[in-house]
């Protein structure tokens, strides 16, 4: 592992200190400064809310403008033809065989942190605004991935996300971008409804990361995301619940808890199934989880925050900034969140049913 420099913010955040550890970041710019100036706010509802809580997932169709998933699809040809990369990223020779060129990608993992693009979509404000009204205020961006999903390339069988990110407690949530559209046959999204309210089914070694493990009847789980569904442990538990595809055109995004069950399967189609998809959790979570890799602390027990970009609120843990500028609640002045009423619980007095007086924290 290298040395760790530490980066002390400006004011007002100088006291959030941003551990670099092993991982070579590039040096921050300004290039997404006025990315979040164009869009509008988005507001949900209350079935929204619902559904994702009684379902485990739910479809906001439209949500990411068609400018912005034109930009997206774009870049992601030129990634291919070998004519855009970044650290991280498959070689291309441009004089590769197409299908050569086309085998070598699946998918590309946490490009947010070598790729301005890639960053502006995991800090994309609808998504952002989104997250508000389902997951709560204070919003840390973990994780990105970009789906080439080639004709012909496999899919992915049952599994829970939280097993690959864990989060205590348990707050994470996924949001999936249609780039092109999805379809039964090209591989689009299946969801075990209701299978969120399932504990979580670790590997051993996860004991501590995962407080379901001491649950009779939850067992070591080696086979997630194997396609094979009578080697897939998990499908058993997948049977109790009721399946349903979840098709989406481009610009869609499914917003799902990190719990649920869901798989995709092989694009036998002649088409590319293309997505961005992104994971989030409440910002005052510990998050013992840096992309797979070591990190600064690991080995005394402390966390990963100060790896995760604030997006949205605030936090009392570390966190890192955005290395392309996008605009989020890491480069804002944050102000202290007022505590909001204290109301006394009802108090039965003889037989009136009175309450204690309302004040206000300060």
């Amino acid at each position: 592992m290298s040395s760790t420099s530490l980066e002390t913010q400006a004011k007002p955040w100088e006291h959030n200190l941003i551990s670099l550890g092993a991982i070579q970041l590039p040096p921050q710019t300004n290039e997404n400064a006025t990315f979040k100036e164009k869009y509008k706010p988005v507001h949900l509802s209350v079935l929204d809310y619902r559904k994702l809580r009684q379902e485990g997932f739910v479809k906001l169709e439209g949500l990411i403008p068609p400018e912005d998933i034109h930009d997206m699809s774009q870049h992601m040809d030129r990634v291919i033809q070998g004519l855009e990369t970044a650290k991280g990223f498959p070689a291309i020779d441009p004089s590769m065989p197409v299908e050569e060129r086309v085998a070598r990608f699946s998918r590309v993992h946490n490009a947010h942190r070598v790729h301005p693009l890639h960053e502006r979509f995991l800090l994309h404000p609808r998504i952002l605004d989104a997250l508000e009204q389902l997951n709560g205020p204070d919003i840390l961006a973990l994780q990105s991935m970009a789906f080439f999903k080639q004709p012909g390339q496999h899919g992915q069988g049952y599994h829970q996300d939280s097993y690959y990110i864990p989060i205590l407690p348990n707050t994470l949530i996924a949001a999936w971008v249609a780039i092109s559209e999805a379809t039964e046959e090209n591989g689009c999204l299946w969801f075990r409804v209701g299978s969120q309210f399932e504990p979580l089914y670790p590997r051993t070694e996860n004991e501590f990361t995962h407080q379901s493990r001491g649950l009779e009847g939850v067992f070591d789980n080696d086979t997630a995301s194997h396609e094979d569904t009578a080697v897939n442990q998990l499908t058993a538990v997948a049977d109790r619940y009721p399946e349903v595809a979840c098709p989406a055109k481009p610009g869609d995004v499914i917003f799902f808890h990190g719990n649920i069950l869901h798989r995709s399967h092989a694009n036998r189609s002649t088409r590319p199934r293309r997505a961005f998809a992104s994971h989030y959790c409440d910002a005052r979570s510990f998050v013992p989880w840096n992309l797979g890799e070591r990190w600064e602390g690991m080995d005394e027990g402390r966390p990963a925050n100060h790896y995760h970009i604030l997006a949205r609120g605030d936090s009392h843990l570390p966190f890192a900034t955005p290395l392309f500028g996008t605009p989020c609640a890491a480069l804002e002045e944050r102000t202290p969140r007022l505590a909001g009423m204290q109301v006394e619980m009802p108090m039965a007095d003889g037989d009136q049913l009175g309450k204690g007086p309302v004040r206000v924290a300060n």
